[in-house]
């Protein structure tokens, strides 16, 4: 995807979940950096990236982070990566990359899974303000 610099990574999360929503927002808030981009896994700037790493979105519960590199992390390795760019002490949860991928993948999935259930379902995906429009791909 040509639209990224070198230093910034794009954040593909799901546009109508909750707990993802509040999760851009946090990451929004603690990006120190400027690095992170975004765009909705149902948007147009998604598509190239999940037919060319075959991702099934039916099955994909999970938020994924692509490079500029062409490298696309998933489940608790995109999470992880993500916590790591941010302010101290949110950083330092990346530690946990030293847990098996397969633990990690375990809690993560539980999570996914519920997580209509608890945090709920919007009917449409969130619209970014003016100031934080330049952050967003559609």
């Amino acid at each position: 995807m040509s639209q990224l610099d070198k230093k910034e990574k794009l954040v593909l999360f799901d546009g109508v979940c909750n707990l993802c929503d509040h999760s851009v927002q946090f990451i929004i808030k603690h990006d120190k950096k400027n690095i992170f981009r975004f765009t909705t896994l149902q948007g147009k700037t998604a598509s190239p990236i999940i037919e060319s790493f075959k991702i099934d979105t039916e099955k994909t519960d999970s938020i994924l982070l692509y490079t500029s590199d062409k490298t696309l992390y998933t489940k608790s390795s995109a999470a992880l990566r993500i916590a790591l760019q941010l302010s101290f002490p949110i950083n330092l949860l990346a530690l946990f990359l030293i847990v098996p991928k397969c633990i990690r993948d375990r809690v993560y999935d539980y999570i996914a899974k519920n997580r209509y259930q608890w945090y709920g379902k919007k009917e449409s995906c969130m619209i970014p303000s003016e100031s934080l429009k330049m952050k967003f791909f559609e």
